[in-house]
């Protein structure tokens, strides 16, 4: 059952070293997310597992221990998702964590996160919302406590400079997904709409409707820790317990 979960962002400008000069700015974002962790560390998980948005050609499960990289950004920075199980390799495919799950590696390595066995699990950004609350529901019955990083943006289209240019719908989308994050509606978490979602290149929609499906009977309760549009792109952390 899950036991708790906590929301994060996942753009790399998130790591200090990939944003550079440009870092203060999400100071505040940053701490969230650790604080966010810390919800997760008190939760004693027998499981921790983090779920982020990816390509198609990356989604799917990621091994502890499995690594990756910023170089791709200009960045000679590697993380590693947790330490690798015992006695058994990392990822037989030998598969580098997509940018997402790489960013969710450096905030546990910052919180120095030993609480519970890690894995990583990759959702391609168009998984339908059924599947998505199915996926949820199989994930919390991994374990008699599992707790989830979720790691997903919301739109990128809040601002003329925002990756995807201003798109007016997108911030009234953000504030409804906030608004469910934020109070643990899993129902409206569920309603939102997929296709809407693609569009604003709101890629934090998939993992977000899992998180729905593995809290549905869980009796948690969610605190928001954050909620912003630096760079025209809709940013959330909520903690829930």
């Amino acid at each position: 059952m899950l036991a708790a979960a906590a929301v994060c962002p996942c753009p790399p400008l998130l790591v200090p070293e990939v944003a550079a000069g440009a870092a203060p700015e999400l100071d505040r974002a940053r701490a969230a997310c650790l604080d966010a962790l810390g919800v997760l560390a008190a939760a004693r998980p027998d499981l921790l597992i983090v779920v982020a948005p990816a390509d198609d050609d990356r989604a799917g499960a990621y091994p502890a221990g499995t690594t990756g990289s910023f170089r791709g950004f200009g960045v000679a920075l590697d993380v590693t998702l947790g330490p690798p199980a015992e006695g058994g390799p990392a990822d037989p495919e030998h598969r580098p964590l997509p940018a997402s799950l790489a960013v969710a590696g450096w905030l546990l390595e910052r919180a120095r996160w030993a609480n519970a066995p890690v894995e990583g699990l990759a959702l391609p950004e168009r998984l339908s919302a059924a599947d998505c609350v199915r996926a949820g529901q199989e994930t919390a019955a991994r374990a008699d406590r599992v707790a989830l990083l979720v790691m997903g943006d919301g739109s990128a289209c809040r601002s003329l400079k925002a990756p995807g240019y201003l798109d007016e719908r997108a911030a009234a989308f953000d504030a409804e997904a906030t608004a469910a994050l934020g109070s643990a509606d899993l129902d409206a978490l569920a309603a939102l709409d997929a296709t809407l979602a693609y569009e604003l290149k709101a890629a934090g929609r998939a993992p977000w409707q899992l998180l729905a499906g593995a809290a549905r009977g869980a009796g948690l309760g969610s605190r928001l820790l954050y909620e912003d549009a630096p760079y025209g792109v809709g940013y959330t952390v909520a903690a829930w317990s």
